[in-house]
């Protein structure tokens, strides 16, 4: 008997369980990057990011994406050969799609590394709090370097 239970789902166990962890990367990506927004938003004193406004859209796009490649730096660093052999031979697999490929690492790793989500958390704790925190003078570089 298969295991799916939803008529979209891999038929092998194994695809399976990536696509299960997959989703849930993506989902926790998509958190962190919402929660960033809007605290970040918060902040400035700024309204909520809205779902139907592009611009918004585009921010958040953008932050899953900033995230990604900074969670991806972060947990690279402690890999061992054979880990890291795994990582590159998903990503490999992944295509051309910088963004796919970024996922691809987060799967291999997630498969890999036992606190994987332990780790995953410690950074998104750490981001989010720089992104905040860099975020709440509003001035930008060029106001903090002139003094405005």
């Amino acid at each position: 008997m298969p295991f799916r239970s939803r008529p979209d789902q891999p038929r092998d166990l194994l695809a399976q369980i990536e696509a299960e962890i997959r989703e849930r990367i993506e989902e926790a990506l998509d958190h962190v990057s919402l929660d960033v927004m809007v605290q970040r938003r918060r902040a400035r004193g700024l309204p909520a990011p809205a779902p139907e406004n592009p611009g918004d859209r585009q921010e958040f796009e953008a932050g899953v994406r900033t995230f990604l490649e900074h969670l991806t730096a972060e947990l690279s660093r402690d890999l061992g050969a054979e880990a890291r052999q795994r990582v590159d031979q998903a990503v490999a697999r992944a295509g051309r799609d910088p963004s796919a490929r970024l996922v691809a690492a987060q799967v291999a790793m997630a498969r890999t590394l036992p606190d994987y989500w332990q780790r995953f958390e410690a950074v998104r704790v750490a981001y989010a709090a720089g992104q905040v925190t860099s975020s709440r003078d509003g001035r930008g570089l060029l106001g903090r370097l002139l003094g405005r």
